[in-house]
């Protein structure tokens, strides 16, 4: 394909519009498939050349509109495309929250010619991604090693989405988070869907207002959603119905859309995956490291958790199931308290944890993003201090081993990487998402070997 922009664009081709277009005509020529123009040339460029256009190539006519507008305006931006005999109409937009990609999907699913529509950013990624669903004519990705901020990779399109297998029944699955840019759910959700024959496709969903995002997307089409920091609390009051260990922990991370009546249904994987990653790390580990009190049980250990958010809840209600005494670090002091009265457990002052000494055999779980990629060097509590603990958890997986995790094996503690935990929960999504078993071990070949 080859492309022309106006100067007003951001076009900077060295000569003038007639040159330019001269540089269009010997693309077509030479055999082009597509030839792009923007709108605001392309009415004169087909009166003077479309008659003469070989039907072997083919003219885009393309609008950039800078603020999402009404669906009539963008329809009445279509009927403008549409005179200058375009055999392929292009816009794309500039998307300031993720509901205004619903207007993109509404044009491209009722447009009665063939159209490309998607917007730009991270807010409008999904909108590229499910361009094939929604009828979208082609897609665009960067190149490998030109990467194009908030535009996917050509790369993986195919491979983490599987754009080639995309229909207008596809389900659709995705995170929302904020940020969303760290998650690893496509490349682990989307080739598991391939793999047992589910038509649905997991992507990144960068929200700014639930309300509003579960307002606007409530079509059986978005048939559940993982959910991220900050969210995880705040996302239960928007659920129909919440499961009792999901309503206890006061968390959730999973919700499936109800097919019979639409309700959203609200569950906590995070819970057990988090508690059995360390308490079978424990069973691996324990008997080869020399440490004849390392507990194989969490049974009445000190669990010293830092982090009261959404998975440092389900850290906590998963070590009390277990008997272990908590004791809770949170820079809110107040969100530390609430936790550990439902927990029967302590909370102390943020400002303490560099000076706690926990008791022998206690386990450390960091549970804040702190450490998490790109800011992968710091650690929550100073690195003299681990010590003091013979086991430590990490739930940040990006990167594998975090700095917090690198420290603490050197310091003589055996580690659980966030990865055992992000692997355990999406297990249990992917059987919630699919109402079938998941194929357990072709998702640790995955993650072992792209994480």
């Amino acid at each position: 394909m080859l492309m022309f922009r106006p100067i007003w664009e951001g076009n900077d081709f060295e000569g003038d519009a007639h040159k330019q277009l001269e540089v269009l005509g010997l693309a077509k020529e030479l055999g082009a498939d597509y030839v792009e123009l923007d709108l605001k040339i392309a009415s004169d460029f087909a009166k003077n050349e479309k008659s003469s256009w070989s039907s072997g190539c083919k003219l885009i006519t393309s609008c950039f509109v800078d603020n999402v507008t009404s669906k009539e305006d963008l329809s009445q931006i279509v009927a403008s495309m549409q005179s200058t005999g375009a055999d392929i109409l292009k816009i794309v937009t500039n998307a300031n929250d993720i509901t205004e990609l619903e207007k993109t999907f509404h044009l491209l699913s009722h447009c009665q010619v063939p159209l490309i529509a998607y917007s730009v950013g991270e807010r409008g990624l999904i909108s590229q991604l499910l361009g094939p669903k929604f009828g979208s004519v082609l897609l665009y990705g960067s190149l490998d090693g030109n990467a194009v901020p908030g535009l996917p990779s050509l790369a993986s399109l195919r491979q983490a989405y599987g754009i080639n297998f995309m229909d207008n029944d596809t389900k659709v699955f995705g995170l929302i988070s904020k940020p969303v840019g760290h998650s690893k759910g496509p490349i682990l959700h989307n080739p598991t869907f391939r793999h047992v024959g589910y038509n649905g496709i997991y992507v990144p969903m960068f929200v700014d207002d639930l309300k509003e995002f579960f307002r606007v997307y409530s079509s059986p089409d978005f048939a559940g959603f993982s959910v991220g920091i900050p969210y995880k609390e705040a996302v239960v009051s928007f659920c129909d119905v919440v499961d009792p260990l999901a309503e206890s922990i006061g968390a959730v991370n999973t919700i499936i859309r109800r097919p019979c009546d639409g309700k959203l249904i609200g569950y906590n994987t995070d819970c057990e995956a988090s508690i059995t990653a360390i308490e079978d790390a424990l069973k691996v580990n324990g008997p080869t490291n020399g440490a004849a009190f390392l507990p194989c049980s969490l049974a009445r250990k000190m669990f010293v958790l830092v982090g009261a958010g959404g998975a440092g809840r389900a850290l906590a209600f998963g070590a009390k199931s277990r008997g272990a005494r908590i004791v809770i670090f949170d820079i809110d002091f107040n969100r530390a308290k609430v936790l550990a009265a439902a927990v029967c457990g302590e909370a102390l002052p943020y400002e303490k944890l560099a000076s706690f000494q926990p008791e022998k055999g206690a386990i450390l779980a960091n549970a804040t993003p702190i450490g998490m990629h790109p800011n992968k060097d710091r650690i929550p509590l100073p690195e003299g201090s681990l010590k003091d603990y013979v086991v430590v958890f990490d739930a940040v997986y990006t990167p594998r081993k975090t700095t917090l995790l690198e420290d603490a094996e050197a310091a003589g503690a055996v580690i659980v990487s966030g990865v055992e935990m992000f692997l355990r929960q999406a297990i249990g999504q992917f059987n919630l998402f699919t109402g079938s078993k998941a194929p357990e071990e072709f998702m640790r070949e995955i993650v072992m070997s792209k994480f």
